[in-house]
């Protein structure tokens, strides 16, 4: 892998890694918030209806599992940016 990255600066791959780090610190974030913090509050979420459900529950049964899905498929979308953009993507071949 080394090899393949001696054309890029090492410039450009901090800059890379420094947006990886920041990306993945947000969604860590938005995990632990869903996870965590909705679970400890469950009971004033409760005070609010969703789609007929009380939301503290919802987001136990499936509104946290959605945020998870969409969390990956937004990391996944905005790292193969990042590599595009950075010069460090994958060959095809």
């Amino acid at each position: 892998m080394v090899q393949e990255l001696k054309g890029l600066d090492k410039e450009k791959l901090q800059a890379y890694w420094s947006y990886n780090v920041k990306l993945t610190t947000i969604v860590m974030v938005i995990w632990f918030v869903v996870t965590y913090v909705c679970s400890f509050f469950a009971k004033e979420l409760n005070s609010f209806s969703f789609i007929g459900f009380p939301f503290g529950y919802y987001m136990a049964a499936q509104g946290s599992l959605a945020i998870f899905v969409i969390l990956i498929f937004v990391y996944a979308f905005k790292m193969n940016k990042a590599d595009k953009d950075y010069g460090v993507e994958e060959e095809e071949e």
